[in-house]
């Protein structure tokens, strides 16, 4: 007598019916949206690129036998006839930091489903990216135009110093720029309504997530390279 086929479903235990449901049926198992997932992934590499970045910096920086430069000299901005250490880092530093608190509303303002104030939100936070990354390339180009900063040498200390630098707030100035492009894009499709027609605005956190960990990285790069 030949027995009845199997099905797949009958053939799985009891106590892992349950997980393969959820996957057959595309069911999100940990409740997290794939959007999000793939945003966490993608800064996790990131935070290890910039690790990298970060640690490569401290270990030449602590094996150099040449004189490191000295940071408050050479980022000074001469205001009013004195050289003032660091005023355009701390500007550039508070206006990031404080684009972060606009996002963060932008994110509270989404869950509300408040198109407007969520789109001005988000375009506010982008004119933060946009001013920073304007300073930024103001710095550089009075460190390469006006101090001779090279990334092979400069005369101010260890030649490695304009190396470290310009590839470090150069990584993180692209990013913030995409950042930039981003924000502006999701905040057009917010005042369009477009997130409103489906009414999900998920994806306003997902920026969002972006944006702080652009902030994030700002603060160690700050730290480790401008106060050290």
């Amino acid at each position: 007598m030949s027995s009845q086929p199997v099905s797949f479903e009958e053939s799985v235990p009891d106590n892992l019916k349950g997980l393969v449901s959820d996957w057959s049926s595309d069911v999100q198992t940990f409740k997290v949206r794939w959007s999000k997932a793939m945003m966490w992934i993608f800064l996790v590499s990131d935070t290890f690129i910039f690790g990298s970045f970060l640690s490569a910096y401290m270990a030449v920086r602590l094996t150099t036998t040449e004189p490191w430069p000295n940071t408050s000299e050479v980022f000074a901005l001469h205001v009013g006839g004195a050289d003032i250490p660091l005023l355009l880092i701390a500007i550039m530093t508070f206006i990031l930091i404080s684009s972060s608190g606009t996002m963060a509303m932008a994110v509270t303002s989404g869950y509300k489903k408040q198109r407007v104030r969520t789109g001005v939100l988000i375009l506010l936070t982008a004119l933060g990216g946009v001013a920073f990354v304007g300073m930024q390339m103001f710095e550089w180009s009075k460190l390469i135009f006006e101090e001779g900063i090279r990334p092979w040498g400069n005369d101010f200390g260890a030649d490695q110093f304009g190396g470290f630098f310009f590839m470090i707030t150069g990584f993180h100035g692209l990013h913030v720029s995409i950042g930039v492009i981003y924000l502006t894009t999701i905040a057009v499709r917010v005042l369009q309504g477009r997130y409103d027609r489906l009414d999900d605005y998920q994806i306003v956190e997902v920026a969002g997530l972006y944006w702080h960990f652009v902030d994030l990285v700002w603060i160690f790069i700050f730290a480790f390279f401008y106060l050290w």
